[in-house]
């Protein structure tokens, strides 16, 4: 059989499960940073889109963000793979992710015929956060400290609204990281945590992070150490262990909630690669890190035998 034809009977029960379902995409940093990768994963959002897949898009820009801070003389803190928002690097965010990579993302859709409509956290009550209070960090040197993130967000309610009535008319919400307080003070908000929690809130199928990363490392220095395929339990060992450092963390910490919140299967894969999203979604061998729910992964190992 030629196999374009294998592949295409392969996606075949794929394209029918997720006919109309929700999927969350967070493109990280390093994705909408080489417009290489960036219009490549627009492609792949047309093809999910052309399916009749509902697709919510979710953009930090965190190097971005670094960039143009040091442009400006401000030197970057990023705890645990957070960022310390004062005054002034909430005021590069706004005009980071709001501003240049929204553009960037709304264009490469638009590239490929994607109706994509740039938004953030804050448009029509989207995401309610609370200034976040000092917290016990342990950073990635295993040492506990107390540690301001300023002004930076914690997601207190999410109104999905707006999405539900852009997604049944097609078009395709572009969120950034932004969103506000109940007066309406605007907080940087980590993007995974918002995926994470906009994931939940509309029942997604799937939270996909499209990331510089392969996937999930046991070791952060050996790419052929990729957990494909993980359960809480697992999870929880390698965060215990510090394992799962940097910027991993809080997409491993958010996976774990999504599944907690009813979302039956997360993923971590290298946008970067060619097709990833495609293979990671159509294809049983996929291409990167899968994380589900307990019963969700007994259900999946019973489908493997």
């Amino acid at each position: 059989m030629n196999e374009h034809v294998a592949g295409l009977k392969e996606a075949l029960d794929y394209t029918r499960l997720y006919r109309d379902q929700i999927f969350v995409v967070k493109l990280g940093g390093e994705v909408v940073a080489s417009p290489e990768a960036l219009g490549g994963v627009a492609v792949q959002i047309a093809l999910l889109e052309s399916l009749s897949i509902r697709v919510v898009v979710v953009h930090g820009g965190g190097p971005q963000a670094s960039e143009l801070s040091r442009r400006l003389g401000i030197e970057p803190e990023v705890v645990a793979g957070r960022r310390v928002t004062t005054p002034e690097v909430l005021e590069v965010a706004k005009m980071v992710y709001a501003g240049r990579i929204n553009v960037d993302v709304l264009a490469a859709l638009r590239a490929h015929g994607v109706p994509a409509v740039g938004l953030s956290g804050i448009d029509a009550g989207l995401v309610t956060t609370r200034r976040r209070p000092p917290v016990t960090v342990r950073g990635d040197d295993g040492v506990e400290r107390l540690v301001d993130f300023g002004e930076v967000g914690d997601v207190e309610a999410v109104d999905p609204t707006l999405l539900e009535l852009l997604l049944p008319h097609g078009y395709v919400p572009v969120v950034a990281s932004l969103a506000a307080d109940r007066e309406g003070r605007p907080l940087n908000i980590n993007a995974d945590t918002l995926a994470e929690a906009l994931a939940r809130a509309l029942g997604a199928k799937k939270l996909i992070y499209l990331t510089g990363a392969p996937g999930l490392l046991r070791d952060a220095a050996d790419p052929s150490s990729l957990v494909a395929f993980a359960g809480p339990a697992e999870l929880q060992e390698l965060l215990a262990s510090g394992a799962v450092k940097g910027g991993m963390r809080p997409k491993v910490e958010a996976c774990l909630r999504a599944v907690a919140g009813g979302v039956r299967r997360t993923h971590i894969i290298d946008g970067r690669a060619g097709d990833a999203l495609l293979i990671e979604v159509f294809t049983g061998s996929g291409s990167g890190t899968m994380i589900v729910a307990e019963p969700e992964r007994r259900d999946y190992l019973e489908e493997q035998r």
